[in-house]
């Protein structure tokens, strides 16, 4: 049996509504560095994002990810210093894809800080070889292999994944189709919040929030701040259903947007879902914090029980799982995202 599920990040929007004419001539170009082990991704010769693979990351992301201004949208922590910077989940960076439990592995909370005693317990996403790297007028594609392995180097899924990089003046879309094939006898996707396309966004993306937390200076020293400053926090959540702030977390619906403001660009990013994924609509594993994330697989968890999933593999079969992340420069309305996730649902 053959699954298929997508997954996008786009940012940009691919119809009239935010494109013109002449938007397709904007230059889109993949600079591979394999001694590096990056891909720079140049709009108009100014860096949007970069595919990187790194060793102390266990699992391939994009970072950082750049507004149509140039302002980042993305955490620093843990890939630079940042004065300001929250220093909490060390695996959230960038934006990735990966799962909470695949047959008892934890895939999503692996990281450097993971004690050498506790690491069999986590799994890691290698990167193996790009496949394909297309520049292009307005978008470019990006086409790379990678393997989900245990501990003790056991390889359970072989992934392919497909971006697609469009790109217009105050808009970009990456679109990130993946597909999974289990390789050994079943691979088992059990319901876990932790998942599963997500991005972890820069401070001021976040909501408002006073607890206290632990900050970071430009010099990678930690401190305990009791009161958060909220100057320049001005991030909130929206979903398709009007559900806004916080009480998103463990919601369901096709797509969410978070809106905020940096150095006064004002800024979208929305992650649409798409029917044919598995577990569609999505529930929302959205933070205030500034994880934001959609995770069509944890449904016992979100749902307090009342839905279970449970997804699996059989030896040979696969999934594709497909999601759009819009970026913005501007606060889009729910009748243009709805406009884009219609649009979105026929492809």
């Amino acid at each position: 049996m053959k699954y298929k599920v997508l997954i996008l990040v786009a940012v940009i929007c691919s119809n009239s509504l935010l494109f013109g004419q002449s938007d397709s001539k904007i230059p889109v170009d993949l600079k591979v560095n394999e001694g590096e082990k990056k891909v720079d991704v140049m709009v108009d010769g100014k860096l949007f994002t970069s595919y990187i693979y790194p060793d102390n990351v266990k699992k391939p992301v994009l970072w950082p990810v750049m507004s149509p201004t140039g302002n980042m949208l993305t955490r620093s922590f843990p890939m630079i210093n940042k004065e300001g910077d929250r220093s909490d989940h060390p695996h959230h960076v960038g934006v990735w894809l990966n799962y909470g439990d695949v047959n008892g592995l934890d895939f999503w909370n692996n990281s450097e800080a993971i004690a050498p005693e506790k690491r069999d317990g986590y799994g890691t996403i290698y990167h193996q070889s790009i496949e394909k790297s297309e520049s292009g007028k307005g978008k470019a594609i990006l086409v790379t292999k990678s393997d989900w392995k245990s501990p003790d180097n056991t390889l359970m899924l072989v992934e392919e994944t497909s971006f697609e990089f469009i790109a217009n003046k105050k808009v970009r879309i990456i679109n990130r189709t993946t597909t999974l094939k289990a390789v050994i006898d079943e691979v088992k996707f059990t319901d876990n919040k932790e998942g599963m396309f997500a991005i972890r966004v820069a401070r001021e993306m976040e909501l408002p929030s006073e607890k206290p937390t632990k900050l970071m200076d430009s010099h990678g020293n930690v401190t305990k701040v009791e009161k958060m400053d909220n100057t320049y926090v001005k991030g909130n959540y929206r979903s398709a259903n009007g559900v806004e702030g916080k009480e998103v977390w463990g919601t369901r619906c096709r797509w969410m947007k978070l809106a905020s403001e940096i150095k006064g660009e004002p800024v979208a990013l929305v992650i649409i879902d798409h029917p044919s994924n598995v577990g569609y609509p999505t529930y929302w594993h959205a933070r205030d914090y500034g994880l934001f994330a959609s995770n069509t697989l944890g449904q016992k968890i979100f749902s307090k029980g009342k839905k279970e999933l449970n997804f699996s593999l059989k030896k040979g079969e696969s999934v594709t799982f497909k999601y759009r992340l819009v970026i913005a420069s501007e606060n889009l309305t729910d009748d243009q995202i709805n406009k884009l996730a219609n649009e979105y649902a026929t492809k």
